[in-house]
């Protein structure tokens, strides 16, 4: 079974914001990733709109030629967003105004019905639910409860861990995304992914999709974004060989 790629660029808009200029462009960096091997296109529509702008979101859907995927918070206003927009993907993810990046998965066991509702909602416009979870099996259990397709599950503990720690995070990822399989979800994983730690993630057979951003678009600064992307993308697949 292959593996698939999916690009964030939340920080090529956050160079564009910085000096609140028109370049680089989104769509061109979007085009760029997709021409150099990107299965799909990751944007985070935060609710403080530090980096992707909602205009960025309404242009970006007609442009693409592979998939959005689109990570917001589980608020009223994303969702109104999401719907209108139709995105092929929504990745409801937790939010905090002062962190620098996400810091950890969804508590899902906590907000049952209210992600049920949610994801209810994001169905009756044909959009594929996706959860950011930890590796948990109760987290699991209650996405699929909540009746989410896909689960991301995060691979940011995995990533800042060493030694043998790192190795115990790691078969949390093995065990969890083998039981999420086996009860039907899509297992797709991503955050703190480099060039240095993917390839014991992507061995995994059950995960389908790695999405992956600073790193790639801060390799991308000495080699280029095709050279980043396509270095990712090739040692992902020669980790499933």
């Amino acid at each position: 079974m292959g593996i698939y790629l999916g690009i964030n660029i939340d920080h090529i808009a956050t160079i564009r914001q910085v000096r609140g200029t028109n370049y680089p462009s989104l769509v061109e960096a979007a085009l760029l990733c997709e021409k150099s091997g990107a299965d799909s296109i990751t944007l985070h529509l935060r609710e403080d709109r530090r980096h992707i702008q909602d205009a960025d979101v309404e242009i970006l859907r007609d442009k693409l030629t592979t998939k959005m995927n689109l990570e917001m918070a589980a608020t009223d206003e994303m969702i109104t967003i999401a719907s209108k927009i139709k995105p092929q993907y929504c990745c409801l993810v937790p939010e905090k105004r002062e962190e620098l990046t996400t810091e950890g998965g969804l508590n899902v066991t906590s907000q049952i019905s209210k992600m049920r509702d949610i994801c209810i909602q994001l169905k009756m416009s044909n959009i594929i639910v996706s959860l950011f979870i930890d590796a948990q099996k109760d987290q699991i259990d209650a996405a699929k409860q909540c009746g989410a397709d896909v689960v991301e599950l995060h691979t940011g503990h995995y990533a800042n861990a060493t030694n043998e720690t790192q190795l115990t995070e790691l078969e949390k990822i093995k065990i969890m995304a083998t039981y999420a399989s086996s009860i039907g979800l899509q297992v797709n994983a991503g955050h703190g992914l480099t060039l240095g730690n993917t390839t014991n993630i992507a061995k995994l057979a059950e995960i389908v999709e790695l999405n992956i951003g600073h790193s790639i678009i801060s390799r991308a600064v000495f080699v280029g974004l095709r050279t980043a992307i396509q270095e990712m993308k090739n040692l992902m697949i020669n980790a499933r060989q």
